[in-house]
């Protein structure tokens, strides 16, 4: 991978490109998330509290998969 890098003339860590293009998919999630949420609130506010509990839950585990993108790299050094 570095040799393809080093022809293509990319200087720096390939590795923060990685995780920025990485950063997108908990981006996304966490949109539908609130987005699904709020219109289901719309839709049926009595069933507000049940229905932000799980918005929560699942921002929090969205969020969580992008923290351990951004983690991993440093407990897995390249070599």
């Amino acid at each position: 991978m570095s040799i393809l890098a080093e022809a293509a003339g990319v200087i720096g860590n390939l590795g923060a490109i990685g995780y920025g293009l990485a950063a997108i998919g908990p981006g996304i999630g966490v949109g539908i998330i609130f987005g699904q949420g709020v219109q289901a609130i719309a839709r049926q506010p009595e069933a507000y509290g049940l229905i932000r509990q799980n918005m929560l839950l699942g921002f929090v585990l969205t969020e969580a998969l992008a923290l351990i993108g951004l983690v991993a790299p440093f407990i897995y050094p390249k070599s």
